[in-house]
């Protein structure tokens, strides 16, 4: 059975990324979701539609979890899909977007596939190990902290509204003092996939979806790096990895305590704001 789900999710991550490369660079109509961050596409719509109705093909006992049009059906697979991870590049002409497909078993990812369409890479893993285009793949050999290379999203608007601008703005000041390169590509599944490779070091993010890390999060630890996720006071403490809001992932080989250092206060702040709401 997992053998069949790792080829559905391959399948399914694959599916429109054909319709995706003709219509990037070219017109298309923008809409926004919660805000002016936030975006979404007619090409999103369709091209989770079309990842939807393969997977209940292939998989009928599933339940379809997906950016745009939430949660349909009630199977024992669940299915966590991004349509187009990375939405504003996409529609912006930057190519760092990606389609995102993982599936969960009993609160278990078991199998997970990442398609980035413009440079024809696939990245998917299940229990048996992590390959890209085919050939294992091994994250290891990671930089020392003060030579490493960091994709980060944080801070956004959300995260000034939440941890206050000053505060936020000092947190990117220490990673930025920390690290030997920053960068903000803008696709949180894509940035996984790109720590499982090699390419990058570490990824850290404090706003994702389920969505966002179920399938990066699996190809990251089977090509032997960590992900280490952080609740942020959104879900209780032994909720699913996948589940978390927050995320540091690490190449193999990485020990990074400022940046986990940097996380971990992140989360305890939102956590304690969270207890002080409720009280």
């Amino acid at each position: 059975m997992t053998d069949q789900i790792l080829r559905t999710a391959i399948a399914a991550a694959r599916l429109p990324g054909p319709d995706l490369l003709a219509a990037f660079r070219g017109d298309m109509r923008v809409d926004f979701k919660r805000d002016r961050h936030d975006l979404v596409t007619e090409h999103d719509r369709r091209a989770e539609a079309m990842i939807r109705d393969l997977i209940f093909r292939e998989v009928p006992d599933s339940t379809f979890i997906g950016e745009e049009g939430g949660s349909t059906g009630t199977g024992r697979v669940g299915w966590f899909v991004d349509p187009i991870d990375g939405t504003s590049n996409f529609a912006s002409g930057i190519a760092f977007w990606c389609v995102s497909v993982g599936a969960v078993v009993g609160g278990k990812v078991v199998a997970g596939a990442i398609f980035d369409p413009v440079a024809d890479n696939l990245f998917c893993a299940s229990a048996e190990g992590a390959w890209l285009n085919g050939k294992p793949l091994r994250s290891a050999g990671a930089a020392a902290e003060e030579n490493a290379t960091l994709v980060c999203g944080y801070p956004v608007t959300r995260d000034f509204r939440l941890d206050g601008k000053d505060l936020s703005l000092q947190r990117f000041g220490r990673m930025v003092e920390t690290v030997a390169t920053l960068r903000r590509p803008g696709s949180a599944a894509l940035s996984l996939a790109h720590v499982a490779a090699g390419w990058v070091d570490a990824a850290m993010g404090f706003g994702a979806n389920p969505w966002d890390v179920t399938a990066g999060m699996l190809i990251v630890e089977q090509a032997g790096g960590r992900y280490l996720p952080y609740a942020l006071g959104k879900c209780p403490a032994g909720a699913p990895a996948h589940h978390h809001p927050g995320y540091l992932a690490l190449r193999g080989g990485a020990d990074y305590p400022t940046l986990q250092g940097i996380a971990r206060e992140i989360s305890r702040q939102r956590e304690d704001e969270a207890v002080a709401r409720q009280a």
